[in-house]
Parts: C-alpha cells; sequence; structure tokens
C-alpha cells in the first residue's frame, strides 16, 4: 500500500502524458463543457506538441468515455454519464475537480452493496496471510492518534485488505475506487476540523467476525462501520 495517495497518472509521461492531464483537467474543470468541439490546430500550438501526440492523447480520452470522435464533426465532450468513473484515472480527476455530497452519496451506495458482502465472504475465505493484513492494517490505525494522514492511509489498507480477503477477483479490483475515495474523503473531514470518534473500535469488530468465520456478523460490523461513518459525515 506504499503507492495510496500517488497523484501520478496511468496515462504516460512526457508530452503526450501531460496533454492527458491537461485535457482532462479542463474537462471536469468544465472549461470544455458537453458536446464542445475541441480545435485540434489550436490545441496544438498551445500545448506545443504535434499532431501525433495530440491525436495519442485524444485515444487516452476516448478509452476512458470523456470524448469522441465523429466523421465531419471533430473531437468533442462526451455526455457526463459516459464517463468511465471506475477507471482510476478519471476517478482521480474528478476527485481533483471536486467532488459533490451527491457524488459521495452515490459511491456510500456503492460501498454499501459491495464491503458487507465482501466481508462476509471475507470471513468464510480468509487465509492466514489475509488476517495478518486486515492485522496490520488495524494496528496501525491504533497506533495513529493525531496523525490524520497515517490514519486515513491505515483505514484505506484496511478496507483494501478485506477486499482482497473475500477471494473474489471482482471485488478485490474494487480498492481501486474505493480507497481513492476513502483517502480524499478523508482529507476533506480532517481539514474541516470536524470532531470525530476514532474508528480503531469499529473497525476491529469486523476483523474479529472475519478471524471467527462469523459471516453474519462480518456482514452486519462492515455495515454498521459505514452507516457510521455516514452518519458522523454526512
Amino acid at each position: 500500500m506504499g503507492q495510496l495517495g500517488n497523484p501520478a497518472s496511468h496515462a504516460g509521461g512526457g508530452p503526450y502524458g501531460a496533454a492527458v492531464e491537461v485535457l482532462a483537467k479542463r474537462i471536469f474543470e468544465g472549461r470544455y463543457g458537453e458536446g464542445d468541439v475541441l480545435g485540434m490546430p489550436e490545441l496544438m500550438a498551445e500545448l506545443d506538441v504535434s499532431q501525433t501526440v495530440l491525436r495519442e492523447a485524444v485515444k487516452v480520452l476516448t478509452t476512458k468515455g470523456l470524448l469522441a470522435t465523429r466523421q465531419n464533426h471533430g473531437t468533442y465532450v462526451r455526455p457526463r454519464e459516459d464517463w468511465n468513473l471506475l477507471d482510476s484515472d478519471v476517478l482521480r480527476w474528478k476527485l481533483a475537480a471536486g467532488a459533490s455530497s451527491d457524488f459521495y452519496a452515490d459511491v456510500l451506495e456503492l460501498r454499501r452493496s459491495i464491503e458487507p458482502a465482501a466481508a462476509a465472504l471475507a470471513a468464510e475465505r480468509r487465509t492466514d496471510d489475509d488476517l495478518e493484513a486486515i492485522g496490520a492494517a488495524l494496528g496501525a490505525m491504533s497506533a495513529t492518534e493525531d496523525d490524520p494522514v497515517l490514519l486515513i492511509r491505515a483505514d484505506a489498507s484496511f478496507h483494501t485488505a478485506v477486499l482482497l480477503a473475500s477471494n473474489n477477483r471482482f471485488y478485490a479490483q474494487m480498492h481501486r475506487v474505493i480507497v481513492p475515495v476513502i483517502i480524499q474523503r478523508g482529507r476533506e473531514v480532517y481539514a474541516s476540523g470536524g470532531a470525530f470518534e476514532h474508528p480503531h473500535a469499529i473497525h476491529a469488530a469486523v476483523a474479529e467476525a472475519v478471524r471467527d468465520r462469523d459471516l453474519d456478523g462480518a456482514y452486519m460490523a462492515m455495515l454498521e462501520l459505514l452507516d457510521k461513518s455516514a452518519r458522523e459525515h454526512p
């Protein structure tokens, strides 16, 4: 989990990666609205890139659902509902541009539908290595009192460990969506200076149920964890 919160793009480096980042930022910040056609010659001059570089950048953003190219129409911004929020870069750009309370509510609904079931599967299928990873994250959480950065990282590590312990390949992949949101939301909560109850105890309840192979207990403990977080930080 050493790369938690690393803002580096998965789109590539150099002029090509930089062009991807600039275009994505403009889309998410609203400089380019839905349906807007991009002026390719102007962008080539402004970004000081070749036509080949710009075309490759457009291809990347097309695969992520942000752009499309139509004959005799040009390259344009696709509707927001087409943007692939399950893509790690798209999610990163969205969070960097600012997420609304509705966005976090949608993510919570997603988490409530996935993480309790994953915890139940973890209780059934966990290995000794899984228990070690869950315990390590819980131990890191208990050791953090005044350092919100370490606490956020421990929280993200815990939820990742439980998802992996489900030993379901699809649940395991969901940490790519859940962890960036945990990190960003945690930063916002601690930056606001709001009061909170240290989360170790409620996470420990999940870990205990997983260790005891208590499927129903793990499910309900994870559900209560998510709901408690939502109550404290609506």
